[in-house]
């Protein structure tokens, strides 16, 4: 029997028909979670949340530490991936083991967090587009909307959602197509970006500022450093590294998932957690005129304080250097957003064949190229209407909008990892295991996962500044971290939903076959 055969006799033993077209390989499924997790995205976009919540140490040891636990969260979900390869992912591994309930939950977290997953990379991918007109075309800057940076930023981002919903909708051969050109645009996009931040650079910081060096610019007291500031700081390698669950998702449209989902699910981490840190370390390296750096005077440092913008301007100065830098990112976050975007319609497709997702029939279709249009539609349109908050400036100057989306995308997507991993825990030995498994490690390595996911949870729904705390002196609703609103909104939404009508329809997953 060939392996597409037995792809779909997988499949069919999950219940579900082939309606998408499997023609993506293991490296083009490893290609999208690497894409998503895309390190020219993340690192450079969320550096801010990093150099102003604990400065360099946030970066050298927290990252490593970070990542290793995500690596642990990884392993969990490629044993799950491997038992259950199905493009439902997440949710459809927590109905399959804890009932339609813990599916429920799980898959609207997930959604959620995959919408704004497309939103805060989208976002972030505009944010750096506008820096290179600004600085290619100078009218640009003050002519176009007024010369309002956060309306000009708002436009480009929605022209940015536009054009990889175009390319989403066309065919999932070409994404696949796309995907793998992104992952060596990400490899030799970062491999040229340290290259330049090595050599043309005057001078460097030492290698002990990078490991010792604290900054707390976040406006709590320093005394709350280590248990509170820090660890908003990790917010960055939390974010950048996720939506790994992407080759889970793409399950249906990969040969012989059941191994290679479950690998690009792991290998996606690790070889981002590598990347990752050479890079962010290079920009560290780079980062002598802190003063320049921290400063929130656009008269000193138009790009806001603590970004890895005001780092590459201090450091290569406005021309070449920075330029091609600056382009290499922002290509590498419209390669991100396209995956996103793929994630995001797989899972409402899932979702809503599965009848979870009011109008579900619409989501569901899908058309002459196999795609579901609809729902890549679907993700376009919510993504961009979760960022209009970011459309009013916080105090100071940067939208503390985008920081909120980004942790409404953290934990909306590490919530829903955490209930099937709680779950497969659980289970035990009871679990049938797929071809790819931790063996006996998984009870310490699930029971860290489940734990740090807690932890991450509970910090990034708090306050980033002092002006967002409600009570303080200097309070404004811009400053909010709208997180544990959005999330917290949404929960309580979907518990009143559950009850009053859901769980009297709501079976879990559905069988096509």
């Amino acid at each position: 029997m060939s392996n597409l055969q037995d792809d779909e006799k997988r499949l069919a033993a999950l219940g579900y028909k082939q309606e998408l077209n499997r023609s993506w390989s293991g490296f083009s499924n490893f290609a999208i979670s690497f894409s998503i997790i895309s390190i020219l995205a993340g690192c450079f976009t969320t550096f801010a949340q990093a150099w102003n919540n604990g400065g360099p140490v946030a970066i050298s040891i927290g990252w490593p530490l970070i990542s290793l636990f995500i690596l642990i969260i990884g392993f969990c979900m490629s044993e799950l991936a491997s038992a259950y390869p199905t493009s439902g992912g997440i949710y459809w591994w927590a109905a399959k083991m804890g009932g339609a309930k813990a599916g429920f939950y799980t898959g609207w977290l997930n959604l959620i967090g995959l919408f704004a997953v497309v939103a805060s990379v989208g976002y972030g991918a505009a944010s750096f587009l506008n820096i290179i007109l600004g600085a290619q075309w100078p009218s640009y800057a003050t002519s176009f909307m007024g010369g309002d940076y956060i309306k000009q930023q708002f436009v480009l981002f929605v022209l940015i959602i536009v054009f990889v919903t175009l390319i989403n909708i066309y065919s999932g051969h070409l994404l696949a197509m796309i995907n793998n050109i992104s992952v060596w645009w990400h490899v030799f996009g970062a491999a040229l970006v340290i290259g330049i931040l090595l050599v043309v650079p005057d001078s460097h910081q030492s290698v002990s500022w990078m490991f010792t060096e604290k900054i707390n610019n976040s406006g709590f007291s320093d005394s709350s450093y280590w248990l509170y500031v820090l660890p908003l700081g990790f917010l960055l390698t939390q974010y950048t590294i996720t939506g790994f669950d992407a080759s889970a998702h793409l399950s249906e449209e990969t040969h012989s998932a059941h191994m290679t989902a479950a690998k690009g699910i792991w290998k996606s981490i690790f070889y981002s957690a590598i990347g990752g840190y050479i890079l962010l370390m290079a920009f560290l390296y780079a980062a002598t005129n802190t003063d320049v750096i921290n400063s929130f005077d656009p008269a000193v440092n138009p790009f806001g304080g603590g970004s890895v913008i005001a780092v590459l301007y201090t450091s290569l100065g406005g021309g070449l250097a920075f330029k091609t830098v600056m382009i290499i990112t922002t290509v590498g976050q419209v390669f991100c957003v396209a995956a996103c975007v793929t994630s995001c319609s797989r899972m409402m497709f899932a979702f809503s064949r599965d009848g979870a997702v009011p109008g579900g029939e619409r989501w569901k279709k899908v058309n002459k190229h196999r795609v579901p249009t609809n729902a890549v539609l679907a993700s376009a349109v919510v993504a961009i209407a979760i960022t209009l908050p970011a459309l009013y400036k916080s105090p100071t100057g940067a939208p503390t909008a985008f920081y909120a989306v980004v942790s409404v995308a953290v934990i909306g997507l590490y919530l829903a990892f955490l209930v099937p991993i709680y779950l497969r825990l659980k289970l035990g030995n009871k679990f049938v295991q797929g071809e790819w498994t931790n063996g006996n490690k998984y009870k310490w390595m699930n029971t860290i996962a489940v734990a740090e996911i807690a932890i991450i949870s509970i910090y990034f729904i708090l306050p980033f500044s002092p002006a967002g705390t409600p009570g303080n002196k200097d309070f404004t609703w811009t400053a909010v971290n709208y997180a544990p609103i959005l999330a917290g909104g949404t929960l309580i939404f979907l518990w009143i939903w559950w009850h009053l009508s859901v769980k009297k329809w709501f079976t879990g997953p559905k069988t096509t076959i």
